[in-house]
């Protein structure tokens, strides 16, 4: 189960299976906004107010995006903060 507006386990799974050479591209624009609207709910949501399966999922997102990327620990929420000037300093 995910919480409101997120991506559930299953169907990131189900899209994952899906080879993307089999896909439309309606398919491939349509799960890319998602995947980012999920990206940017996963960080803007604190994983202390998240369901425990949601919670364990976007941790797993966020390692898998740190050694892909290799992007540091900051959120995309954090991210954004500090592109504005509103961040830490």
């Amino acid at each position: 189960m995910s919480d409101v507006g997120r991506k559930d386990f299953h169907t990131k799974v189900k899209e994952g299976i899906v080879p993307d050479s089999t896909k439309s591209t309606q398919t491939k624009v349509k799960e890319s906004f998602t995947d980012t609207g999920d990206k940017f709910a996963r960080g803007a949501q604190p994983d202390s107010s998240k369901s425990h399966g949601q919670e364990f999922t976007d941790k797993v997102g966020r390692s898998h995006d740190r050694e892909v990327h290799g992007s540091g620990p900051e959120s995309v929420l954090d991210k954004t903060k500090h592109a504005l000037g509103l961040g830490k300093h």
